[in-house]
């Protein structure tokens, strides 16, 4: 399975692509989609589309990993968030990706196995999980392997089995990829 992890945002989104085959993962690409400070706002969003849109269309995932939004104290940086996660999930529609959400407790519990680790520990482990050599920058982009390294994880269950199931109508995961691939 091939899972692509975002860390949204509008200035910097940090996006994981792995490949998991129940046992191990293989980085396949990572980096950070970055939008200039001066620009205005949608274009900005705009800029966040096409590039979500071109790599979707270039790494083919099966499914695409992001981070459940929660507001903190700042409720306007919130909204704007969750404007660029919406193109985000557009842009996953258009190209025909499953999207799942994760809260930060289920992201840390997976990759360190306690739902209040620091964020050090959770780079640290994706590091390690992923054989790097170092643990990725901008610290979007390990955000996003986290996320990545999670949605393996619960895919891997047997509940996200039995919802892949009820979801995609066919328990044969490697059926539902094969009429995917063929409807591109």
């Amino acid at each position: 399975m091939r899972i692509i992890g975002i860390d949204p945002g509008y200035a910097t989104i940090g996006f994981g692509i792995v490949d998991y085959d129940g046992h191990r993962f293989s980085v396949v690409s990572f980096g950070a989609i970055t939008t200039p400070s001066d620009m205005d706002f949608p274009r900005r969003l705009a800029t966040v589309h096409s590039d979500m849109l071109e790599i979707l269309s270039t790494y083919k995932p099966d499914a695409l990993s992001m981070e459940k939004l929660f507001f903190n104290t700042n409720h306007t940086t919130a909204i704007d968030v969750a404007q660029a996660r919406g193109v985000i999930m557009l842009a996953s529609v258009e190209s025909e990706v499953d999207v799942f959400e994760y809260t930060p407790l289920q992201v840390k519990s997976s990759v360190v196995g306690y739902g209040r680790a620091e964020k050090r520990q959770v780079q640290e482990m994706v590091r390690s999980i992923l054989g790097l050599k170092e643990v990725p920058k901008p610290d979007d982009t390990a955000d996003a392997l986290a996320l990545a390294v999670t949605h393996g994880h619960f895919a891997g269950s047997s509940a996200f089995s039995e919802y892949a199931k009820l979801m995609r109508g066919s328990g044969d995961y490697q059926k539902y990829r094969e009429r995917k691939e063929n409807q591109r």
